[in-house]
């Protein structure tokens, strides 16, 4: 996708001009609605993605990719899950989540989205925690 590229809404019976809106907020939103869900431990980047982030010390839409086809919108979501959960179940909430989140903040209709599980995320915290009690 191009970066100039943008997605455009037309408000019916509105003749004030339109809004667009870029894929970068597309990813942001999709990237926070993902996180809220419970069993997700986190969204995943590439090097590129984690030294822009040291750099600029911003988070920008980590872990997703947007596209815009002849069919529509298309999501594509790398996130690391908790060991124990249900992927499926997970993952059919997190694309729930971000569908709903997406509807209500931008009105975009979204073809599909993606869930791409690349990780599990131990619990190191209990491990820690233990440590420090000895």
């Amino acid at each position: 996708m191009e970066e100039n590229q943008m997605f455009e809404m037309e408000e019916s019976g509105s003749d004030l001009g339109k809004v667009e809106i870029s894929p970068e907020v597309i990813e942001i939103i999709a990237s926070l609605a993902a996180t809220e869900v419970e069993g997700v431990a986190s969204m995943h980047g590439g090097f590129a993605t984690g030294v822009v982030e040291k750099i600029s010390r911003r988070s920008y839409g980590k872990g997703v990719k947007v596209d815009l086809t002849d069919e529509g919108i298309l999501v594509d979501v790398q996130l690391h899950m908790n060991y124990g959960v249900s992927i499926p179940e997970v993952g059919q909430k997190v694309q729930d989540n971000i569908m709903q989140t997406l509807k209500t903040m931008t009105a975009l209709d979204v073809k599909a989205i993606n869930i791409h599980v690349v990780g599990i995320q131990f619990e190191q915290q209990e491990k820690k925690v233990a440590e420090d009690i000895k």
